[in-house]
């Protein structure tokens, strides 16, 4: 056993890279969730993504094209969840789980033709000196421009929840969405909004994915994200800074793992590979309780349709 060959800031980096494609998912579930709407079809949306952002990135030879193509998707996906649950008022949950079938049937059927071929190399940000620092340099500023996007979308989504018009008026609509209505707003256009914003980041965390973190594409390769993105919101209490520790949390187990492996560590590490799993299920398992709805302070209109009454 070698742990003295496990460097700390080469390890910081990587689970900042492990990290994004959850932290993605997750802050777009985040807004999904503050505006009252449970989306189980998270997975689908990212394995949908991460299958459009190869094929655009891999035709167009333009990475950038890729995430956007990647957002685009994992957004035409969530509206139609959108159309499912607030305007024919399609049950949440079952319309989530099948999305998240579809997903992954359908990237299967359109990335057949694009097994065993490598993207476009995604270049790391240039950030001039700051790359140059010791340890630091290493462990926070080399990266590609996504990691340090999700983190900018994290501090936004706080913002916007926090002190925007816009992000109180979703709030009241999560929190309460019979007297949002009262008082005017439009409860199924907030709502759709922030599920086709929750679909769009979905998207950008699947083609993170295929494109940078393990570039090429493989069926099934997001390998339970989504349903672990899922989980950290409720893990998270519904507080994007939260959101983005628990993120790096589960990016940092994920890499460690990978290294105890290689240090040759005595412990099987299907015990450490199956950890965040089974913390997503003890989490998911404890907020079915009513009891855990009010001390985690859920959004008091999640998952319950809204209709219009006049």
């Amino acid at each position: 056993m070698i742990l003295g060959s496990i460097q700390p800031a080469v390890l910081i980096a990587a689970l900042m890279v492990a990290a994004t494609p959850i932290l993605l998912a997750a802050i777009g579930e985040l807004v999904v969730e503050k505006a009252g709407v449970l989306n189980l079809g998270v997975e689908g949306m990212m394995i949908l993504g991460a299958v459009a952002g190869f094929i655009v990135a891999v035709q167009t030879g333009n990475p950038t094209l890729g995430f956007i193509g990647a957002a685009v998707a994992g957004g035409l996906l969530a509206l139609l969840f959108a159309l499912l649950t607030q305007v024919l008022m399609a049950n949440q949950v079952a319309s989530g789980l099948a999305l998240t079938l579809f997903g992954l049937g359908l990237s299967a059927l359109l990335g057949q033709a694009y097994v065993g071929i490598s993207p476009p190399r995604t270049p790391k940000l240039d950030l001039g000196p700051l790359s140059d620092i010791p340890f630091l340099g290493r462990a926070f500023f080399s990266h590609d421009a996504l990691v340090y996007l999700a983190i900018a979308i994290v501090i936004g989504v706080w913002w916007f929840l926090k002190y925007s018009r816009a992000g109180l008026i979703l709030r009241a609509v999560g929190e309460n969405h019979d007297a949002a209505h009262g008082l005017g707003y439009h409860v199924k256009r907030v709502r759709a909004l922030a599920i086709v914003f929750g679909g769009a980041c979905a998207g950008l965390g699947g083609a993170y994915l295929s494109l940078i973190r393990v570039p090429q594409w493989t069926e099934g390769m997001t390998a339970g994200a989504g349903w672990i993105a899922l989980a950290l919101v409720v893990f998270a209490s519904w507080r994007p800074f939260r959101a983005l520790a628990g993120a790096y949390l589960f990016g940092g187990i994920v890499v460690l793992q990978l290294n105890l492996q290689a240090a040759g560590v005595k412990i099987p590490v299907e015990y450490l590979s199956m950890s965040p799993y089974l913390i997503t299920i003890i989490v998911l398992v404890f907020i079915s309780s009513g009891k855990a709805r009010g001390s985690l302070n859920a959004p008091g209109s999640l998952n319950r349709p809204f209709h219009a009454s006049g």
